[in-house]
């Protein structure tokens, strides 16, 4: 009796061995599937590669450039330009007759319409 018990203790030792085993394996797999999906990451913390960043004198450098372009541009529009012309304005005389004409055409709107 206690020889069987000694007997279905070590198949037992066995049997959680080998579940030892198959269980270590598919961690093993599991692991390099989190390395290679980690070099996939779209979220990356880092600069993209081959992206290039410009020095801070460079930046001044093309900035400067960029003034003294709209600099010239600008003070070659402000010689270039002529005066303003004047705004036609329209004599008393003009205006009284268009005011006629005007009077007489709503007078003559309105009487058709009263008929």
């Amino acid at each position: 009796m206690l020889l069987n018990a000694v007997k279905e203790l070590q198949a037992a030792k066995k049997h959680i061995a080998t579940q030892i085993k198959c269980l270590q394996a598919e961690a093993k797999k599991i692991n390099n599937a989190i390395k290679a999906l980690s070099g996939l990451s779209v979220g990356s913390a880092g600069p993209a590669p081959g992206k290039r960043k410009m020095s801070a004198a460079g930046r001044r450098a093309i900035s400067a450039a960029a003034k003294a372009r709209w600099a010239k541009i600008k003070a070659g529009k402000a010689s270039a330009t002529q005066p303003a012309k004047k705004k036609r304005t329209m004599s008393a005389a003009a205006r009284a007759r268009i005011a006629a004409f005007q009077k007489a055409r709503w007078a003559k709107i309105k009487a058709a319409k009263k008929k």
